[in-house]
Parts: C-alpha cells; structure tokens; sequence
C-alpha cells in the first residue's frame, strides 16, 4: 500500500485505541509494512497533527502513540465534565429511577411507600428527561397512573430490552457513569491529569 493510504489505517487504529499503541503492535497489525516506515508514517501524523492547530497532538508515550488533548484547552475540557457531572440524576432521581426501572409498571403510590418521602418532583424530573412515561392507570379505586420506563432509558444505561437489566448494585454503577443526553466522547487521552473526582455509586445502600 502507498503511504496515503497507511496513515489513515495507522490514524484509525490510534483513535480507537485508549492506551498507548506499540510499534510492534500497530507492525503486527500492518503485516509486510516494515517498522521503520510504520514510524516513519507515525512522525509525519505527528508533525502533520501539530501544525493543523488541532485540538489534539499525535504524542510517542508509555512505550507506544496516543491521540492526547493539548494540555491549553484543559480549560474547556474540564468545563465539559462539569457541564456532563451536572446533566447526572440526582440520588433521589436514581433511587426511583430504580424502583421504576424493577417493578414497572408502578404508581406514585407504591413509589413512595417504598422511598418513604414525595415522588412528585422526582417523577416530573424523570419525565421531563423522557426516561419514564405513563403506561396506563392502575384497576382499583382512583385509577393512579402507572409508570414505566422508556426508549431513551434504556439508551441511558446502554441496555437492548429490559430483559438485559443489571443487578441493583451494577445499575448504580452504570447510572452513576452516565448522563442524560450525553454527546459521545472521543477516546482521547489528555496531557493533564483528570482533576475531577467520578461521581460514587449512591444506590449500593439500598440493596
């Protein structure tokens, strides 16, 4: 293969990559291209990277190549993360989230027989973000509206069907990672280190 048609292989496997990537393993990846014009390749990406004014360089580190942030927009990466860790339920919206999410269809009532305290803000919450909704009303006196969960929660925990539902404890950990209406992130490294804390699993005392 011509060297333009490489650098986007070699651009490509770097991007996909969260650690560092070898010499010998992006080698073993391009069976019969040599090493020293795989390097050779990864030099000029490097340089091509830098002089573009990207918002990311080509760096050799821990033993291998890695896609990191450039190190003066830390700034606005770390306003993303506060934007993103705000966007996150709270652990009222969680604890009933859950509750929803295993004993569907529910009313408020039962709701809040279980969590002790008003679901009323809670539910609108929950609604509003569209990860539940009013599946029908409850056959005895008052007919309460029953809830249930919705297409987008099941995006929001990465699940296919219902069927796929985690234990109590993994539901937290997932919730607690995720963010409602979250855009995909690059699997970038960063120059910097993370100075934000991730956010604890808040369900594990209800099991």
């Amino acid at each position: 293969m011509e060297d333009h048609e490489l650098k986007p292989i070699i651009e490509a496997l770097l991007f996909v990559a969260s650690d560092p990537v070898s010499l010998d393993r992006i080698h073993g990846v391009l069976k019969g291209v040599e090493k020293n014009r795989i390097k050779s390749l990864l030099l000029q990406l490097e340089q091509e990277f830098m002089l573009s004014n990207r918002g990311f360089h080509l760096l050799e580190i821990a033993g291998g190549y890695q896609f990191v942030t450039r190190s003066d927009l830390a700034p606005w990466i770390k306003e993303m993360e506060r934007v993103r860790a705000a966007s996150r339920l709270s652990r009222p919206g969680l604890e009933t989230l859950a509750i929803i999410a295993y004993k569907q269809p529910v009313t408020r009532g039962e709701i809040e027989m279980i969590r002790g305290v008003d679901a009323a803000g809670v539910l609108k919450t929950l609604l509003d973000r569209k990860l539940v909704k009013i599946v029908g009303r409850k056959e005895v006196p008052g007919r309460p509206m029953l809830y249930g969960t919705t297409q987008t929660f099941l995006k929001y925990l990465g699940l296919s069907n219902l069927t796929a539902l985690p234990t109590l404890k993994e539901f937290s950990e997932m919730a607690d990672e995720a963010s409602v209406e979250e855009a995909p992130m690059l699997p970038l490294g960063t120059i910097e280190p993370r100075v934000f804390d991730e956010e604890k699993s808040i369900l594990e005392s209800s099991e």
